[in-house]
């Protein structure tokens, strides 16, 4: 799925180039739709919500096996344990089924998530995207990313070591908030663009550009 067209794109790349011509720091940019499938937790919910219905089942049986008479002809009878066993079988079943297919729906799928784990999720594929992309791609080891997940609404900015070591992690807070500001009034390119310019201002201060600094990573954003 596709976000931003080509002149949005170009705003991001031409934000990244201006940036990186004050400083030796390299700027990668990814744009993801997700950043997991959540599989794992609509398993856990179809689980829950089908034990849930097996255990009201064995608590209060006489309004499904009423329902269930009338739906075959409004004729009683005795349950046999083998049938009232086969019947919370089946609605468990049918529970985990239909919970499962009901969360195929993103809308409802990722409210249903817990926020810890989108933002754990979120961290952990902007850094494997740092891995891949940036990690000790640089001269200088000077790439830092930033990476931004739609469905989640949830942002990572991910640096190289060396930054790291000289620029604390809420000093990025400005640049986290200038991007989403942009962001949530659906401004997506210029939001990262915002975002891009507040890193280069802050590479620049500790990473200044030499005579000799080549462009190392690309300056095009990526999406995923």
């Amino acid at each position: 799925m596709s976000y931003l067209n080509d002149e949005q794109h170009k705003i991001v790349s031409d934000a990244v180039g201006k940036a990186e011509l004050t400083t030796s720091g390299e700027i990668l940019t990814v744009l993801a739709d997700r950043s997991d499938g959540y599989s794992d937790v609509v398993m856990v919910w179809a689980a829950a919500l089908s034990f849930t219905a097996m255990s009201i089942f064995a608590v209060v049986p006489v309004p499904f096996l009423n329902l269930w008479d009338s739906l075959i002809g409004g004729w009683s009878h005795e349950w046999t344990t083998g049938e009232l066993a086969s019947m919370t079988i089946g609605l468990g079943l049918i529970a985990f089924a239909a919970t499962w297919a009901i969360l195929q729906w993103d809308p409802l799928r990722f409210a249903l998530i817990p926020a810890p784990v989108k933002t754990a999720r979120c961290h952990n594929q902007a850094v494997k995207h740092f891995k891949v992309g940036a990690e000790a791609r640089t001269h200088g080891r000077t790439g830092i990313l930033i990476y931004l997940s739609m469905s989640e609404h949830r942002a990572e900015i991910v640096a190289d070591r060396p930054i790291a070591e000289k620029v604390e992690a809420e000093v990025w807070g400005e640049a986290m908030v200038d991007m989403l500001k942009e962001i949530k009034q659906g401004r997506i390119a210029e939001g990262m663009a915002a975002g891009v310019r507040d890193v280069g201002f802050v590479l620049s201060q500790h990473f200044p550009r030499g005579d000799e600094d080549e462009n190392e990573l690309p300056d095009r954003l990526i999406e995923v």
